[in-house]
């Protein structure tokens, strides 16, 4: 689809004389007020900062595994939060488009950007919830964790087996930055973007990320117009060009939203694309200015 595009025994020795037991020298008799009492059990919680070889939403102790970040995994747990106030109260955990969700999300989507050194949505990443299973929450589990994973494509998001830390990964030249693209389409469609070098005949480049409004799935599936117009706005400020009756004769856009159940998880990232359908491009457009991209 073109998208605009968790017995102390006490032995007592009696004498001959049965005298019976008395406290031993030094002692008080009394058997427990020098023993620390037991701590109440606390539920099994997940560590951050390590690697995992499969992605599951649901965490159970039972199947728990993570490897080292040197090997290969297929994604990395980059934080541990806990949900708090009515949420932690709540008998089931929260669900999708609860507001406890969204906020785990944006907890994960900040720390993503400070692991990353910049914004996961700019990349060949995705970024995921994994949350206690129903009896772990049952039992006291209040946690949420943040896993960030390696993508084959901007169309192809299914995680990747890489190895090494993602920390840092968008400091930089950063290879999994997106950038210039040639789509392919069917008829009038997009079918899939390929990416090449922006030295590289190409009709597509990544041009941002733009944060959509407080609204549901439906009814952002059904504002494709205000997707197109607020993607316009970031192909005008990207080539340097104005934002005027003109630029839809510099350039089109496609646009790539996330995916519904990453929306109502409160990820509202919109990845927006530079559309030259008239013409073959063999440079980047970024700060190109008027010239560079002429309206035609």
């Amino acid at each position: 689809m073109r998208r605009w595009l968790g017995v102390l025994a006490l032995v007592c020795v009696t004498t001959v004389l049965l005298t019976g037991c008395g406290p031993a020298r030094g002692a008080d008799g009394d058997l427990t007020d020098d023993w620390p009492g037991l701590g109440a059990p606390q539920p099994f919680t997940p560590a951050t900062d390590t690697c995992l070889p499969r992605i599951t939403s649901i965490v159970q102790a039972s199947t728990y595994e993570t490897v080292d970040c040197a090997r290969s995994h297929l994604a990395e747990a980059i934080h541990v939060g806990a949900f708090t106030g009515l949420a932690a109260s709540a008998r089931t955990r929260p669900g999708p488009g609860s507001a406890a969700l969204r906020a785990a999300r944006g907890e994960c989507d900040q720390r993503a950007r400070e692991v990353l050194g910049g914004d996961w949505h700019t990349a060949r990443l995705s970024l995921s919830l994994a949350l206690p299973s129903a009896p772990a929450w049952a039992g006291g589990a209040r946690w949420f964790r943040c896993d960030l994973s390696e993508t084959d494509s901007i169309d192809n998001t299914r995680p990747v087996n890489r190895s090494g830390s993602l920390r840092g990964a968008l400091i930089g030249d950063a290879p999994l930055t997106h950038r210039c693209f040639d789509p392919k389409l069917i008829g009038d469609n997009l079918n899939y973007m390929a990416p090449v070098l922006c030295t590289e005949p190409h009709r597509a480049e990544f041009v941002g990320v733009y944060t959509e409004g407080d609204m549901s799935w439906a009814e952002f599936t059904r504002s494709a117009e205000q997707a197109h117009r607020r993607c316009m706005a970031l192909i005008a400020a990207y080539a340097d060009v104005p934002n005027n009756a003109d630029l839809p004769y510099r350039a089109g856009s496609i646009y790539y939203p996330p995916s519904q159940r990453e929306w109502e998880e409160g990820d509202r990232g919109v990845r927006c694309f530079l559309w030259s359908d008239d013409r073959k491009l063999t440079r980047s457009m970024r700060g190109v200015g008027p010239e560079g991209l002429p309206a035609i």
